[in-house]
């Protein structure tokens, strides 16, 4: 099936051309190539009541983007196996396409994560995994806002959603400082409630490759080949972080 751009969502802001999200991501790549020699010469800043009004605002936004996908799709009656993109100005269409949209923009603001690790001078957690994850999710989710605001890729959204009010509230307690460390035993639960993600959306987006759906199957795959670098790569994060040493 061949895809047109979404009328709907054209005018929305950063859609109609890929250039300023290409333009968002080279100065992104700069960042993280020039950062660290910027800060080398300067202290690292602490930015502890900004991270945590960060943190905070993005686990409010992660709620109710998940509350938005989750109430949207079963109003819409909306199917987990094989669905459609709703391309009507019904009520229930530009719900899903908006909060598509809005999924897509928290990607740009996500950005925001490795600036702060820069600032306070954490450069060894701005890896390989971070960068790719971070730079590779806002071409990822123009192309759904673009040409597929919702249908099969409401499930993405939703269930990352989901992880995200977690992750945030990590980063939430984090940021508070070396008191709360005692009480983020369960980092390691949500590396693996991440890995559960993506094994979902890999089977999720697979399915449709051998059923007949009229979901654009290359989106499925691009999303499927997606979703397998970022296992290999947690599975290796994880592997590396919990397990190295102890076997």
């Amino acid at each position: 099936v061949f895809c047109f751009p979404d009328p709907r969502t054209d005018p929305w802001l950063l859609v109609y051309s890929p250039l300023p999200v290409t333009l968002v991501f080279v100065s992104y790549l700069l960042v993280v190539a020039l950062g660290p020699s910027c800060m080398q010469q300067r202290r690292r800043l602490e930015l502890r009541a900004l991270l945590v009004t960060y943190n905070l605002a993005m686990v409010a936004l992660s709620s109710y983007m998940f509350y938005e996908f989750l109430v949207t799709s079963v109003l819409a009656n909306y199917s987990y196996l094989c669905q459609p993109v709703d391309y009507s100005r019904s009520e229930l269409g530009m719900r899903m396409a908006k909060v598509c949209w809005w999924f897509f923009f928290s990607k740009v603001i996500e950005l925001l994560d490795t600036v702060f690790l820069i600032l306070r001078k954490k450069q060894e957690q701005v890896t390989f995994l971070h960068v790719y994850h971070h730079g590779s999710m806002i071409f990822n989710w123009w192309s759904g806002v673009k040409y597929v605001p919702g249908g099969q890729a409401f499930f993405i959204g939703m269930l990352n959603s989901f992880v995200h009010i977690f992750m945030y509230g990590y980063y939430a307690l984090a940021s508070l400082g070396p008191r709360m460390r005692r009480h983020l035993w369960w980092k390691r639960y949500l590396t693996i409630l991440q890995l559960c993600q993506f094994v979902a959306v890999a089977a999720h987006s697979s399915y449709n490759l051998f059923t007949e759906c009229p979901f654009p199957d290359g989106f499925n795959i691009a999303v499927f080949l997606y979703t397998l670098s970022l296992l290999a790569l947690f599975l290796h994060f994880y592997y590396q972080t919990y397990l190295r040493g102890k076997w």
